[in-house]
């Protein structure tokens, strides 16, 4: 049976952020076609799974909802109840002050549910099978973009080439489409690497969320139903490239010696409970959200450090937004003035939250003791006054307007 060759929406890339707008458009109606060169790792002990986490906070799990894909997800992922921070800038590494955010502060829900990103990919390809009208094609990737104003034609790496209303740009960093399209970017780089990896410990979590700041970047301990009969949790942790990379390379007894000092202890010993991956940490923004016939989101659109779980939120929000306009005029699906919505929607919060993650971060790099003094003082001073604390946290969620 040939494939089809035309349909409503084109999906360039089949990451957490893709396989989630391709069920939600499929969902509302929509005929989608979902590419990506690489088939997803749907197994936790599979070569190559992704052993990152993502912390699906409250607006998130929404949009989950509406493309049908929460209610397989919500018996895998661990309730994010506390936000602890601590600053661990002092002179011997230790806690020097701790702070605790509570979603009972600002809501009656937790502030969202950490998930494997592998147990995402594993629900979300299956909810795109079940979707009569939405076709996923691991194994192939997008090559050339050529766009009028009725349509997109888009060349795949299997020399098939596709016709498309609208274009979604959900395929990294390097996205191809956005180079196509002639969409520059502004990247920061920071020297980090971050390492991800599953740990469990003596000491249930309680559903804390623990962000440990040191010279060299974060140290995050995110809650994981527990692994084995033991309390588990994700950890980010970010450093210099060099001291990570080491981290990397080093036999597990002493990795894991290096890795509960660093925790602070918070949670007692830690042990390694999975594979460690490495990545480099950029900051990058695209000078335009859309092009002709083109939108981009997630890592197309925006990157930034693993810092306070944006990342993604930051990506479905992308989709939501598409994903309204597209419904409140079907009949425009991917039309200039649809676009040019999307852009004026969403550029404003993007610009913002990446300006403050690269600031929290290039704080949290710090190695000058009257840094170290400010970033303590600046973190007292937000969780001390109410106001200024549920404000922080609702902007956070994603549950308050950055204007």
């Amino acid at each position: 049976m040939a494939s089809k060759t035309q349909c409503d929406v084109l999906i360039s890339g089949g990451g957490i952020a893709g396989l989630t707008a391709a069920a939600a458009f499929g969902t509302v109606g929509f005929d989608v076609i979902c590419v990506d060169p690489t088939p997803p790792v749907t197994e936790r002990e599979a070569e190559g799974a992704d052993m990152r986490t993502t912390a699906m906070l409250q607006p998130a799990r929404d949009m989950l909802e509406a493309a049908g894909l929460w209610e397989a997800l919500a018996p895998h992922g661990a309730p994010l109840q506390v936000m602890r921070i601590v600053d661990a800038g002092g002179p011997d590494g230790t806690p020097r002050d701790v702070k605790d955010f509570k979603a009972s502060d600002v809501s009656d829900l937790p502030f969202g549910w950490n998930l494997p990103n592998w147990r995402l990919r594993r629900e979300m390809v299956a909810r795109l099978k079940a979707l009569p009208n939405v076709d996923f094609r691991p194994g192939t990737g997008t090559t050339t973009l050529f766009t009028r104003t009725a349509e997109a034609r888009v060349g795949l790496s299997d020399g098939d080439h596709l016709r498309a209303r609208l274009v979604i740009a959900a395929d990294g960093r390097g996205s191809p489409m956005r180079q196509a399209a002639g969409i520059g970017v502004r990247t920061k780089r920071y020297g980090q690497k971050a390492l991800a990896f599953a740990v469990t410990h003596p000491i249930p979590h309680d559903n804390v969320s623990a962000e440990i700041h040191q010279t060299g970047g974060p140290f995050t301990l995110v809650p994981l139903p527990d692994h084995e009969g033991l309390p588990c949790s994700a950890v980010v942790w970010m450093d210099d490239g060099p001291a990570t990379a080491a981290r990397f390379a080093n036999e597990v007894p002493e990795f894991e010696a290096q890795m509960s000092a660093r925790s602070c202890h918070l949670f007692g010993p830690l042990t390694l409970a999975s594979r460690r991956t490495i990545w480099p940490i950029i900051s990058q923004q695209a000078e335009r959200l859309n092009g002709v016939r083109l939108a981009l989101i997630a890592e197309a659109a925006h990157v930034v450090p693993p810092i306070g779980a944006q990342g993604l939120n930051m990506s479905l929000a992308d989709t939501r937004t598409l994903l309204d306009l597209a419904r409140a005029r079907p009949e425009g699906l991917g039309d200039a003035t649809m676009l040019e919505a999307y852009h004026k929607a969403r550029i404003g919060d993007i610009r913002m939250r990446v300006t403050g993650i690269d600031l929290l971060n290039r704080t949290s790099q710090a190695k000058f003791p009257l840094i170290r003094d400010a970033r303590a003082f600046g973190l007292k001073a937000l969780h001390d006054i109410t106001p200024v604390r549920k404000t922080l946290m609702q902007l956070g969620l994603g549950t308050r307007d950055a204007g």
